[in-house]
């Protein structure tokens, strides 16, 4: 059985258009309702306090009231006073009335008539049911052969005076608070149709990028209210994601173009080796050994060149291990060991001051590898190479060819390669897994020319001379 959708759950399924539609005209309503009471009220307030003055000010004329209380002693029917109705109450509660129909008489009356009020204003209900406010004042008569009498005179004006008039003031009322209730829904449906357009703009412009993949969508994104910055974060968005696009593509494609040469060198080593096995020539020892020596050279460049590339796909919210306090200083020393191993006729000059820092410690063992073979291979046979690590700045300066100006801007860039070092070995992702290890530390990393000649690394990492009280416990 379905249950019924509450009114809630109904206005939570409508359009946002709609709801804003509705929430305005709800808020109209609400205030127009809210206006309209109040103006109802105060002004029948007002036509009941204007309503009771008059009735305190009207004083009928002393020979007029002699000449009706006369006329009801007589027996005969008084006529009409004006738009009023009259009724005269002596002390004994005798009543007199000119009018269409008897007031009640009330103990208020009565202590009037009797001198032991000043005046008394109340609402009664006459004996044809007519609600009327009535207001009695004392008067004094010298009657013919009765002397001095003591007499209420009661007053009257029908409350129908004041309810027709409410009546009119509440349909104009209603009639008015309809016609700015649909205004303002109509208005609100117009300012949200027209604000929600951008909105509008931009899902048509999300359908677009999902149905197609076309990161090239941009929408306009005039001002500077909340919709114009939203559709400028878009616009960045599906150009970061584009241009993201477009370093996989070239990523990809330089991939496979440095590992064709590789490949292909060790395709036609491998077929020579296999050729000299199924023709039967053997090939001279010399040659052989250093066909062998080319195959593993080759195959060594290959692994090397695969570890970069997996070190350069992994996202950069995506760390290979947990941060830990890295002693830098004892991490330098073991990628000097390895260095020296790869260039023995090189001189390594040191200057090591301990530095903390909080890194992970294979990739930041990788990297400091990196500027040190990088030192290694540009510089001249036995050179000197200068490593300095002083307050987390560390500078690795060979005396080498050096880097020309305007080649320093793409030298952390993937697979860029000097012109000059292509005959070298490499594969241009060691300097961009630096800057991308550097960045992870939270520091910085810049290649300059040096002085007198070579190539100046510098790379600054944020830490600390003396580790955590917790790494020293």
């Amino acid at each position: 059985m379905t249950r019924p959708r509450t009114p809630l759950a109904w206005f939570r399924s409508r359009p946002l258009r709609s709801r804003l539609a509705l929430l305005t005209a709800f808020a109209v309503a609400v205030a127009v309702a809210a206006v309209s009471a109040a103006c109802w009220f105060v002004t029948r307030a007002q036509l009941e306090g204007e309503m009771d003055s008059a009735l305190r000010s009207t004083r009928l004329d002393p020979n007029a009231v002699r000449s009706l209380y006369g006329m009801c002693q007589r027996g005969e029917e008084p006529p009409p006073v004006g738009g009023y109705t009259v009724q005269i109450v002596d002390a004994a509660g005798g009543v007199c009335t000119s009018g269409k129909a008897a007031l009640p008489v009330g103990e208020g009356d009565l202590a009037v008539a009797r001198g032991t009020l000043s005046s008394f204003l109340h609402t009664v209900k006459d004996t044809a049911g007519h609600e009327l406010r009535v207001s009695t004042y004392p008067q004094q008569l010298i009657l013919p052969q009765q002397g001095p009498a003591f007499l209420a005179v009661s007053v009257a004006r029908p409350l129908s005076e004041i309810d027709n008039a409410m009546s009119t003031l509440r349909w104009v009322l209603l009639l008015v608070s309809g016609i700015g209730v649909i205004g303002a829904g109509a208005a609100g449906l117009w300012v949200a149709r027209t604000g929600l357009e951008p909105v509008h703009r931009l899902t048509g412009a999300v359908e677009h990028v999902a149905a197609t993949e076309d990161l090239t969508v941009r929408i306009p994104d005039e001002g500077e209210d909340e919709i114009a910055r939203l559709s400028r974060a878009f616009n960045q968005m599906t150009a970061s994601l584009e241009s993201s696009r477009e370093r996989q593509a070239r990523l990809i494609a330089d991939a496979g173009h440095e590992l064709r040469t590789p490949l292909t060198s060790l395709r036609t080593n491998i077929e020579l080796l296999a050729r000299s096995e199924r023709t039967g020539r053997a090939i001279p020892p010399e040659d052989r050994q250093a066909l062998m020596a080319s195959v593993k050279a080759q195959m060594t460049e290959l692994a090397s060149l695969i570890g970069d590339l997996q070190e350069l796909a992994r996202p950069d919210a995506v760390r290979p291990g947990p941060l830990e306090v890295v002693p830098l200083h004892t991490a330098l020393r073991a990628a000097l060991d390895r260095a020296r191993l790869r260039g023995p006729e090189l001189t390594f000059t040191t200057d090591l001051a301990p530095w903390y820092v909080r890194a992970e410690p294979a990739a930041l063992e990788r990297a400091l590898v990196n500027v040190l073979d990088n030192a290694v291979k540009f510089s001249p046979p036995r050179g000197t190479v200068e490593v300095t690590l002083m307050r987390g700045e560390l500078t690795v300066r060979d005396h080498g060819p050096g880097i020309a100006p305007d080649e320093l801007p793409h030298v952390f860039d993937r697979f860029w390669r000097s012109p000059s070092a292509r005959s070298l070995p490499g594969s241009g992702l060691g300097l961009s897994i630096v800057a991308r290890t550097v960045k992870r530390t939270g520091g910085s990393v810049a290649l300059s020319a040096a002085e007198g000649g070579g190539t100046l690394a510098t790379l600054r990492f944020p830490g600390a001379p003396t580790p955590p009280p917790e790494v020293t416990a």
